[in-house]
Order: structure tokens, then C-alpha cells, then sequence
């Protein structure tokens, strides 16, 4: 059997992934872009419970079901995210975040 990638390294690679969404999500202004870093923090969440299922408890499927369950969440949240940014641009005619902070029409 060949031997697998040492959790330390996965566990690097979700942060540093985990990282990356954090900073688009804080310093983009487009909500597309803010969307975009939220999904990539839940892929790294993901990272994480396959990791943690893998090394720790290989024949219990609770990490899988975590995973299937955030893939889940993830596929509504872009749905309802990009339905509410569509919604928006149809009214305001813009999608920057600064600009559609009032609840006003």
C-alpha cells in the first residue's frame, strides 16, 4: 500500500486554504467575491473532516456525513447567495457590497 499524505500536511494545506477564503471574503467589495471566499472556507472545513475521518477513525462514516452535510449547506448557500445577489442587482444595479449596506430601496 502506498503510503498516504501525513495529516500535518493536510491539516496545512485546509489552513492555508482557510486563509485564502478568509482574506477574499474580508477585502473583496464584490458580494460574488465574498461568496466565492466563503465556499472556499467551507472546502476547507471539508478538508478537515475527511482528514480528521481518515487518520483517526477510518471504519466510523460520522466524517463522511459531516462532509456530505457541508457540500450540502455549501450547494443552498450559493444558491440562495447567488438568487439574493441577482435580486439585488435588479434593483440597485450594482453588486458592490459598500453601496447596498441600507435596508432602503
Amino acid at each position: 500500500m502506498v503510503d498516504a499524505v501525513p495529516l500535518p500536511w493536510v491539516l496545512a494545506v485546509a489552513a492555508a486554504l482557510f486563509c485564502i477564503g478568509l482574506f477574499g471574503s474580508l477585502s473583496r467589495r464584490n458580494t460574488v467575491g465574498i461568496l466565492l471566499g466563503v465556499e472556499l472556507m467551507l472546502n476547507a472545513v471539508n478538508l478537515n473532516l475527511v482528514a480528521f475521518w481518515r487518520y483517526l477513525e477510518p471504519n466510523v462514516v460520522a466524517g463522511q456525513v459531516f462532509a456530505l452535510f457541508i457540500i450540502t449547506v455549501a450547494a443552498a448557500e450559493a444558491a440562495v447567495g447567488l438568487a439574493m445577489i441577482i435580486a439585488i442587482y435588479r434593483s440597485r444595479l450594482t453588486v458592490n457590497a459598500d453601496e447596498v449596506d441600507t435596508l432602503k430601496g
